[in-house]
């Protein structure tokens, strides 16, 4: 199915995506993009249906031309703090309001939209498969927060961040089990408070 894209002379609408709300650590980081329906981008679609290597591609082809995007996130005290729900909707608002363009409307992937944007907007549920937008801010989402977690696995080379993003696979149990938590980790999901090692 086709990718909805937005129309020419049409008010500005900024398409909504996180990654990163399923993780035990880490932030969960959003993306708003406006795109440029002067300038397509060939290839854009859901961020898990694309290898690493095409979603690096569209990153910098989407950041080159988008008429605006932004990318913000909220940090694992942050999400211990208010919880997954709410840090995910805090993100979106960061990055909506930095985008360089105000948007008229936004498009949201999921089914709720996040209190407080300062536009409107609509809860598109599996947005990123069916709105170029969405899908472009799925793949900004994606690609930031993997490059994140690179660099935490730098900081914690003992977890094995850059192998799993800080999703619960074997081998992060295992070291969250060998190790305990890291202070990226976030405590408030089971299975991380389960070790009370802390």
């Amino acid at each position: 199915m086709a990718l909805l894209w937005p129309e020419a002379g049409a008010a500005p609408v900024a398409g909504i995506d996180e990654a990163g709300r399923g993780p035990l650590a880490g932030p969960v980081v959003a993306a708003a993009v406006i795109l440029d329906p002067a300038r397509p981008i060939a290839g854009l679609n859901d961020s898990k249906k694309l290898s690493e290597a095409a979603r690096e591609r569209l990153a910098i082809e989407i950041r080159d031309k988008a008429l605006a995007w932004a990318v913000a996130e909220a940090s694992a005290v942050e999400i211990d703090r208010v919880n997954i729900l709410q840090a995910t909707f805090l993100a979106m608002r960061r990055a909506v309001e930095t985008l360089a363009v105000a948007p008229a409307f936004a498009q949201i992937d999921g089914n709720k939209v996040p209190p407080g944007l300062p536009c409107a907007g609509e809860a598109v549920v599996k947005g990123d498969g069916k709105i170029a937008a969405i899908a472009a801010a799925s793949i900004l989402a994606k690609t930031h927060r993997d490059a994140l977690m690179r660099e935490l696995a730098l900081a914690h080379p003992e977890y094995g961040f850059e192998r799993h993003m800080g999703y619960p696979t074997p081998a992060h149990f295992a070291a969250l089990q060998a190790h305990g938590p890291c202070p990226a980790h976030r405590r408030s999901f089971a299975p991380v408070a389960q070790l009370a090692l802390f």
